[in-house]
């Protein structure tokens, strides 16, 4: 008897031996195949170790992919964070149910998105996605207003191809402002208006990606009830002198400065 005993406890202890070696279940007898621990639960979740910055910094060597919850980063609010071969990183999480964020050609906050802030332009945030939406059609011809003026805060731009303050990504904001500011009435930021207090006249470094991303966004614009830039040339912000501004033709690409008092196209661009 005895003897049979110790052969069932024989077995047992090999057979949670085995086990040990496969996956592992935590109330669950049938663990995923591709899983070496599958727990489940439907009233709690994993919790991993939560240390502190210094403790975690404490820990000798640690291996790669090891995890942890930082209870003193991001602030005081706490973040996941991973062991790479380089240093610890942070985990990106963003708010819960939040929709994808917006790529070129997609429709957001009534116009079309036609450029994401890169690392370096004015305005991007790290983990954060910001960028420039286009109106979906054009004001239509507009005289950009205040010519014989040199606009207070507005630098004249004369290299060829325009770069420097007031040509650049995220200048057009501001160039718009400056302008509203120093000229009473002009035509261009009151059309770029009309669509609400937060639409400005393109920097012509922004224009210039309108025309890049053309197609995408004449196609996204048909879709959405909006209409395809037109053969014409079109306004920037960016003040060439006091008489002309740099404008760009849609149709083929060529760009030059052009008098304040001609009608042009204008289609009117928001940041996010």
């Amino acid at each position: 008897m005895k003897t049979l005993l110790k052969s069932i406890i024989f077995t047992v202890f090999i057979s949670i031996n085995l086990a040990a070696f496969a996956q592992v279940g935590i109330n669950t007898n049938t663990p995923e195949a591709s899983a070496a621990l599958d727990i489940t639960s439907s009233s709690g979740g994993l919790l991993v170790p939560r240390i502190t910055a210094i403790q975690r910094d404490a820990i000798t060597t640690p291996s790669q992919g090891l995890i942890i919850f930082c209870t003193d980063c991001a602030s005081g609010e706490g973040e996941l964070q991973i062991s790479l071969t380089s240093a610890w990183k942070n985990l990106t999480v963003s708010d819960v149910n939040d929709p994808p964020p917006p790529q070129v050609g997609d429709l957001y906050l009534g116009g079309i998105v036609f450029y994401i802030l890169q690392s370096g332009d004015s305005g991007y945030v790290e983990g954060e996605t910001h960028g420039l939406v286009c109106a979906l059609s054009d004001y239509g011809l507009v005289e950009w207003g205040c010519h014989g003026t040199d606009i207070l805060n507005i630098p004249n731009v004369t290299s060829s191809p325009p770069t420097g303050a007031g040509a650049e990504i995220g200048d057009g904001v501001t160039n718009t402002d400056n302008l509203l500011a120093d000229c009473p009435n002009p035509p261009a930021v009151l059309a770029a208006r009309t669509l609400g207090p937060d639409w400005f006249i393109p920097s012509v470094n922004e224009l210039i990606l309108m025309y890049e991303n053309k197609t995408t966004i004449n196609t996204s614009a048909s879709a959405n009830g909006g209409n395809p830039f037109i053969d014409n040339y079109y306004w920037s912000s960016t003040e060439f002198d006091m008489n002309s501004v740099w404008v760009k033709f849609l149709g083929n690409g060529h760009q030059t400065n052009y008098v304040k008092n001609n009608p042009y196209v204008l289609r009117a661009v928001r940041a996010f």
